[in-house]
């Protein structure tokens, strides 16, 4: 709502454009009301804190992701690397049907969530080392950028369920892994 708000300010003047900037401070100062209460909300619970303070030391995860992830993601460092990249529709499913071999498919799972590993995916190129060789790795090897994408979020969806289950925070600089991404405890 916010940008649509600020893209009609662009085109509207004078008394139309007063109401716009009211219901721009409006709208801001409620997102900020309900950030703050989200954010209490998180401190106060003992689990959702100290998973919240492992899952900020990612680079390129921010609060909005951490936040929904402990909310519409509750099983998240209790899942396999596949369930979990099931769950959120990033696992690559079969397409076939008989004899004909089809493309590799991602689809199903909650797809806000996808949406918002999407954003975290690519706030990762630029501030996450280990998801930026990733994707250039992927990119070297012949994939298309958004399959590249794809498989980033998928990585780091997995590194996040595996960081919960071995209660460690990242490691950029030692983060060994295991095949398949979990991280060694």
């Amino acid at each position: 709502m916010l940008v649509a708000e600020r893209n009609r300010r662009l085109s509207a003047g004078g008394a139309v454009q007063r109401d716009i900037e009211a219901i721009l401070g409006f709208l801001e100062a409620w997102l900020t009301k309900i950030n703050h209460e989200i954010r209490t909300m998180i401190d106060e619970h003992p689990e959702w804190s100290w998973k919240a303070q492992l899952l900020d030391t990612v680079p390129g995860v921010g609060s909005v992701l951490i936040s929904t992830l402990l909310a519409d993601m509750p099983e998240l460092g209790r899942l396999n690397r596949k369930q979990a990249a099931a769950l959120v529709g990033v696992a690559p499913f079969n397409n076939d049907s008989g004899t004909c071999r089809g493309r590799r498919r991602i689809w199903g799972g909650r797809s806000y969530l996808r949406s918002l590993l999407y954003m975290s995916v690519v706030s990762g190129l630029r501030w996450n080392d280990k998801i930026r060789d990733f994707y250039r790795h992927l990119l070297a090897a012949g994939k298309a950028p958004k399959v590249a994408l794809v498989a980033c979020m998928r990585k780091l969806l997995v590194i996040l369920n595996a960081m919960l289950q071995s209660q460690q925070p990242w490691r950029s600089a030692t983060g060994a892994e295991l095949a398949g991404g979990a991280l060694t405890p």
